[in-house]
């Protein structure tokens, strides 16, 4: 599943993007976070939320024997937590996975999120790489919206999907809101459309499966009407979504502790 290193990862990539300077690698950053667990006291792990998942994730493991998240396609041309380095675990960690990074907004006043940049890859990337590369071109190049400015940085979430159990669905309606992204593809007068949204998208929005479908269908630029929708020949594909997210005001936490401890990068 993606973790918080992928999401504090996302942060240094782009603040170094946007700041001139080289990022730590994914490496640098999960050995670091470990470090950073390691050395944070307990009022640092009730003020903060990631910390906080890991103390709960930490006494959970120890209970047990057996220890235990709107998106746009990839620029490519693509047609087909908790940090668990330092907790007990039997799995193997993921190293590549398709994925999506997404950036949102946060209001300094409720808190509420809205969407500031999704963009990400249904083929397999190598996580170093992958996530390195979509977080800089989900924050700058998803045309949906401006370029994220340095200025902007301290507003922001990210949060890191990776994508699991793809399955060709036996029908438009095989999938489970809240469990599945769907993926559709469909031909309508000679054009070919295509768009996904990730698990996590249509329980946001508080939207039946026919409302999603018909949502999916418009962003993929489908302009026909929207009682005739059923007459298009959807194929779908579903799959599951690991999802992590992480605030910046817990990556600037990091990242100075980080720069005051200059022999753990």
């Amino acid at each position: 599943m993606a973790t918080v290193s992928h999401c504090l990862y996302c942060f240094e990539t782009l603040a170094a993007h946007l700041g001139n300077r080289k990022s730590m690698t994914l490496e640098e950053v999960q050995q670091s976070w470990e470090n950073y667990c390691k050395d944070a006291d307990i009022s640092a792990k009730k003020q903060l939320p990631a910390l906080r998942r890991v103390a709960d994730s930490s006494a959970s493991a120890s209970s047990i024997s057996t220890p235990s998240s709107g998106s746009t396609l990839s620029l490519d041309n693509v047609t087909p937590g908790t940090s668990t380095a330092s907790l007990p675990t039997e799995r193997p960690p993921i190293t590549e996975s398709p994925l999506f990074i997404t950036w949102n907004t946060v209001s300094s006043g409720s808190g509420h999120t809205s969407l500031r940049g999704c963009i990400g890859t249904f083929e397999a990337q190598e996580l170093d790489e992958g996530i390195s590369s979509y977080a800089i071109t989900s924050a700058i190049h998803d045309m949906r919206f401006d370029p994220i400015s340095k200025r902007e940085l301290p507003s922001l979430e990210a949060a890191v999907t990776l994508l699991t159990d793809f399955e060709d669905c036996d029908d438009a309606m095989d999938w489970e809101l809240g469990t599945h992204g769907i993926r559709i593809s469909f031909v309508d007068r000679g054009r070919r459309y295509g768009a996904t949204y990730l698990p996590d998208v249509a329980p946001e929005q508080g939207w039946t499966k026919e409302e999603t479908l018909v949502s999916l269908m418009r962003k993929a630029g489908w302009v026909g009407r929207r009682d005739k929708w059923q007459d298009i020949d959807l194929k779908v594909v579903r799959y599951q979504g690991k999802k992590e997210s992480l605030q910046y005001p817990e990556y600037k936490h990091w990242r100075d502790w980080v720069e005051a401890n200059t022999d753990t990068q």
